[in-house]
C-alpha cells in the first residue's frame, strides 16, 4: 500500500527467497504511479492507482499479506477487509512528533492534537476496532543530527510535508538563526519516531 515510486518493494522482492504468486502495489500520486509501474512491471507486479483515502479496489479476502512503509494514514477497515482469515498486516509507520524539533523551529509550537497524531496506541486501537489482533508493536525514537544548514535545506526540500511551502527565501531569517546556532553550539539534534506493527486477521470471525 502507498508504494511511492516502488523502490522499497523492488528492493524487498529482490531480497526475497521466492517470488510471491501474486503481488499488487497501490499508489495515489500519478507521477509515482508511472514511476512504480516502470520499476515493478519487470518483477511481475501490477501497480494500481488508488487514492489514499478511497476503498481499496480489491475483493474481500484477496491477500494473505498487506504491507506498507510509512503510509500517510492506514485505512484499518479496508486492510482488514482485503486480508484473508489468518492473514497479516506488517508495516513500518511514522510515529508521533517525528522530527518535530526541526519543524517547530520553523513553524513554532504545533497544536497538541497534531503532536498526538500517529501515536502507536491510537494505531493499535484502530487496528483492533477493525477486527485485527495486534501481535507485536515496537516503537523507536532515533537521533538525527544536522551538521550544517545545507543539510537542513536539502531535507526540507526532499520531505516537503514537514514545512509546507518551504523555500529558502521565505524562511531565510529562521535559516540564518539555525545556521548561527549550529556554528556556535554544534549539530542540531532532532528525533525520528517509527513503529513496527504486526497485526493478524483472526481465522474465525468474532
Amino acid at each position: 500500500m502507498q508504494t511511492g515510486g516502488g523502490e522499497v518493494l523492488d528492493f524487498a522482492l529482490g531480497k526475497a527467497a521466492a517470488s510471491p504468486t501474486l503481488t499488487v502495489a497501490t499508489e495515489g500520486w500519478p507521477p509515482n504511479v508511472a514511476k512504480a509501474t516502470t520499476l515493478l512491471r519487470p518483477r511481475g507486479v501490477a501497480v494500481v492507482a488508488a487514492p489514499e483515502d478511497a476503498p481499496l479496489p480489491f475483493a474481500d479476502a484477496a491477500f494473505d499479506l498487506v504491507t506498507s512503509r510509512h503510509p500517510v494514514a492506514p485505512n484499518w477497515p479496508e486492510i482488514a477487509r482485503v486480508l484473508q482469515p489468518g492473514g497479516t498486516y506488517f508495516a513500518q509507520h511514522v510515529g508521533p512528533r517525528s522530527v518535530f524539533e526541526l519543524v517547530e523551529h520553523f513553524l513554532g509550537p504545533l497544536p497538541a492534537e497534531q503532536s498526538a497524531a500517529r501515536h502507536p496506541d491510537r494505531e493499535r486501537a484502530g487496528a483492533e476496532a477493525a477486527g485485527l489482533d495486534v501481535v507485536d508493536l515496537r516503537a523507536e525514537r532515533l537521533r538525527i543530527e544536522f551538521h550544517d544548514i545545507g543539510a537542513v535545506v536539502h531535507f526540507l526540500r526532499k520531505v516537503v510535508w514537514m514545512v509546507p511551502g518551504f523555500t529558502v527565501e521565505t524562511y531565510e531569517p529562521r535559516l540564518r538563526a539555525l545556521h548561527e546556532r549550529i556554528e556556535s553550539e554544534g549539530p542540531f539534534v532532532a528525533h525520528s519516531t517509527r513503529h513496527l506493527i504486526d497485526a493478524r486477521k483472526p481465522k474465525q470471525a468474532r
